[in-house]
């Protein structure tokens, strides 16, 4: 299964911001409105399994709060959520803002 990646930012003049945290609820919200329509399709439980995973586990606090720490420093950040073996991953990848 593809991993899911999230792309939290800061509000500027052209885009709203979005955390961490407020990405993974929309996908989620996603993912249950397809199942709620009946969309039975098994790429769909797993993403919505992932992503509720990662709104309940004790690392979600830790990794919103190294990114929220990040995104204060002008780095761009991008979770990255996986399951590998049964047993979910998280990856923060760190890169320089880039300036326009």
């Amino acid at each position: 299964m593809e991993p899911i990646e999230l792309e939290p930012r800061y509000t500027n003049r052209e885009l709203p911001g979005k955390c961490i945290k407020c990405l993974a609820e929309q996908e989620l919200d996603g993912c249950l409105r397809d199942l709620l329509r009946g969309e039975d399709n098994d790429e769909i439980k797993r993403r919505f399994e992932m992503l509720a995973t990662f709104l309940k586990s004790p690392e979600s606090q830790t990794i919103r709060d190294e990114a929220e720490r990040y995104l204060a420093g002008g780095k761009r950040v991008k979770l990255r959520i996986s399951f590998t073996d049964g047993k979910p991953k998280y990856e923060l990848k760190i890169e320089e803002e880039q300036k326009q």
